[in-house]
């Protein structure tokens, strides 16, 4: 769709470490920084976040805590987001093609956030700078583009010269474009944004992402397509599973709504396209998405957590949970790059992991301290059979 597919592939058994070997070695040689179990168990032992402080200090987050002057949930997460940025920029700088668009797309998702994020506080007259001070790093643009947000005016020539300054000159203009054109079709362009909900935007536009994503691997073929591929269609099938159970109870639920505006939110791919997608755009409750997912053995177990809600698990935690097992098995794999993408998904695990710590241990809320997924854990339910950790 936006992305013109590849010139050539990843490289085979006799070429791929001659053309991406170096990165590669990176992101296998940063595996060894994740926090370990030992990590994990001095963390939930603390009882001030100075403690928290003292026991990072012996880990990878050494230097990024180093000037850090009163530790504070959203700075431990901010001095960690950046840690992440400074090191998928140094795994960019060494890339070559293919593999330096395919880092790319993974920033995509970011600046899709960041430019609703900025939309939506605009639209509610909040202030430009503490928008962008919110923005994810690595979905960053030019800061005079990012500022021109907030000087359309409500009219219809305002709205054209921010989908011209904004969404046309962003490396996501192309999903934006493919929004509003199909949106156009039902009204003025210059009212889109006026009268769709952001959210929906949003979905929309992740869902072109996801698809362009999916296109751009599958043209990769080999190792990287079967294994990234594999980690967008269940990306796809969760959008799809959330969008519906979000709807629940909004317009985006009546019937005259399921099988247009609703089922047009769900990507075209995954493993619950084309079928299971079309049996989602009938359900009307949980009960019936229920038995939507029944048919789908990977997802059941999933839907079976949520509706027990035993332990106080949500859906989002069982996500979690699948998403680092599969994730986690993407480093098992040689000669493909969904190590890379694995790498950042699992790192951005890890920093809901500390936030979660540190807000529990702030908020004096200890028994609740132990309910995050803990990345490569030989104590994971998927490699121990323990059922001893929660999730966040």
């Amino acid at each position: 769709m936006a992305t013109p597919a590849p010139k050539s592939g990843p490289g085979n058994l006799a070429t791929f470490n001659i053309l991406h070997g170096f990165p590669e070695a990176l992101v296998r040689g940063m595996r060894s920084s994740f926090l370990a179990d030992a990590d994990y168990h001095h963390l939930t032992q603390c009882e001030t976040l100075d403690d928290v402080r003292l026991n990072l200090s012996e880990t990878d987050y050494m230097d990024a805590l180093a000037d850090m002057g009163t530790l504070i949930p959203t700075g431990l997460q901010k001095a960690a987001v950046e840690k992440l940025v400074t090191e998928f920029k140094y795994l960019r700088t060494q890339a070559i093609e293919p593999l330096s668009t395919f880092l790319d797309f993974i920033t995509y998702e970011y600046m899709i956030e960041n430019v609703m994020l900025l939309l939506k506080g605009t639209l509610s007259g909040r202030d430009i700078n503490e928008l962008i001070a919110q923005c994810h790093p690595l979905g960053m643009f030019k800061e005079s583009t990012m500022r021109s947000i907030p000087t359309f005016e409500s009219t219809p020539r305002g709205y054209q010269d921010l989908y011209q300054t904004v969404l046309v000159d962003t490396p996501v203009g192309p999903y934006f474009a493919q929004f509003l054109q199909e949106s156009s079709d039902r009204s003025e362009v210059s009212n889109v944004l006026e009268e769709v909900e952001i959210e929906i935007i949003k979905s929309s536009l992740i869902k072109y992402w996801i698809e362009d994503f999916a296109k751009f691997v599958d043209a990769l073929s080999g190792e990287t397509a079967v294994i990234m591929g594999d980690l967008l269609k269940v990306r796809a099938d969760t959008n799809a599973i959330n969008i519906t159970l979000n709807s629940f109870g909004t317009p985006l639920n009546e019937p005259a709504m399921r099988a247009s505006d609703r089922k047009r939110l769900y990507p075209a791919v995954g493993h619950l396209y084309p079928a299971g997608t079309s049996m989602l755009a009938d359900v009307g409750d949980e009960d019936e998405l229920g038995r939507v997912l029944e048919l789908f053995p990977m997802y059941s177990s999933i839907w079976n957590v949520h509706a027990a809600g035993s332990d106080g698990k949500s859906i989002d935690d069982a996500f979690y949970e699948r998403d680092v097992q599969m994730l986690e098995l993407a480093f098992e794999g040689q000669m493909h790059y969904a190590s890379f993408y694995a790498y950042v998904k699992l790192k951005e695990q890890e920093i809901r992991n500390l936030v979660w710590i540190s807000e529990c241990i702030l908020q004096q809320q200890k028994e609740e301290i132990h309910k995050f997924v803990p990345v490569f854990s030989f104590n994971a339910p998927w490699r121990a059979g323990s059922n001893k950790h929660g999730r966040r």
